[in-house]
């Protein structure tokens, strides 16, 4: 691992973390108690840095994106913790803590997720630094990202695909879905902010799709062969609640291999942006190797 882009990352998780508690609204009571809990107990922050470089590369002033990559880190936000309520995943553990429900109610929990949604796109209106019609793309972006079309579309179908067995094509739908879409904004929401070159946003698209499935490849491994420890939740849950991975369609080695193609592919997208992308390839091989 490269330390010099290691320490580039965390400084820019820091930077999103010291931000996140000043882009909630003024308010007491549980669900705002409930907010700013999910909000701190950590994350890898991979969304809004990956907004931030994409607009860096494509020329763009990272800080006139912030407010796109905070709205991101709300929405995932959101997403984990109405994933982790009794009627979606039913998980009691997130990032080695208790889950929002366990913590603060079901109502509570599930509020603070709508409220972090709303707030989202609140940040985005706000994006002050862009002029009026970006900030107008960037919510359109989020919405479609975090919608019915998007994340939602894909949670339902992960929902649905319990138990069955599913096809490569189905898979690759649902995830690019559940987890790429979101991923996806963030590396446009960056190109957005840079106002950049076309051919950079197509590269940042046939990135962003590939990285979208590996993301989602490296879970479906680690919730078999990855240490509860360092996952901080417990392994297996997937297997428990019957859900159609990419382990149990390819295997554990299958999954491996196909995480190493999605990996090569990545690469292969960024290479339009030159030397600039070292950083982002070193991401993409911390994405590939990751152990939570």
């Amino acid at each position: 691992m490269n330390e010099d882009y290691a320490a580039r990352f965390a400084c820019l998780a820091e930077t999103v973390n010291e931000a996140l508690p000043r882009c909630l609204p003024e308010a007491a009571g549980a669900v705002s108690e409930a907010m700013r809990y999910s909000l701190s107990i950590g994350g890898k922050r991979v969304r809004p840095v990956l907004t931030l470089e994409f607009c860096r590369v494509c020329g763009g002033a990272p800080e006139a994106a912030m407010p796109f990559a905070l709205a991101l880190e709300l929405i995932h936000t959101y997403s984990l913790i109405h994933d982790d309520l009794p009627c979606m995943d039913d998980d009691a553990m997130r990032r080695g803590k208790a889950a929002c429900h366990i913590k603060f109610g079901e109502a509570a929990a599930l509020l603070a997720g709508d409220a972090l949604l709303t707030q989202a796109f609140a940040l985005a209106a706000q994006a002050n630094e862009l002029p009026p019609e970006s900030r107008c793309v960037g919510a359109l972006l989020l919405s479609r990202a975090a919608g019915a079309a998007g994340m939602i579309g894909g949670q339902e179908l992960d929902l649905a695909y319990e138990g069955q067995a599913v096809t490569l094509a189905q898979l690759e739908d649902m995830n690019s879905k559940k987890t790429g879409a979101l991923l996806r904004a963030a590396c446009l929401l960056g190109c957005l902010a840079a106002r950049a070159a076309t051919r950079h946003v197509a590269a940042a698209k046939r990135y962003a799709a590939a990285l979208g499935l590996l993301f989602q490849v490296t879970d479906d491994i680690l919730d078999v062969a990855g240490d509860s420890a360092a996952l901080g939740k417990l392994v297996g849950s997937d297997a428990a609640n019957n859900k159609s991975t990419w382990v149990t369609l390819l295997g554990l080695e299958g999954a491996r291999g196909y995480a190493g193609e999605l990996a090569a592919r990545a690469r292969d997208a960024l290479i339009p942006f030159g030397p600039d992308a070292a950083f982002l390839l070193w991401m993409t091989e911390w994405l590939t190797n990751r152990k939570n």
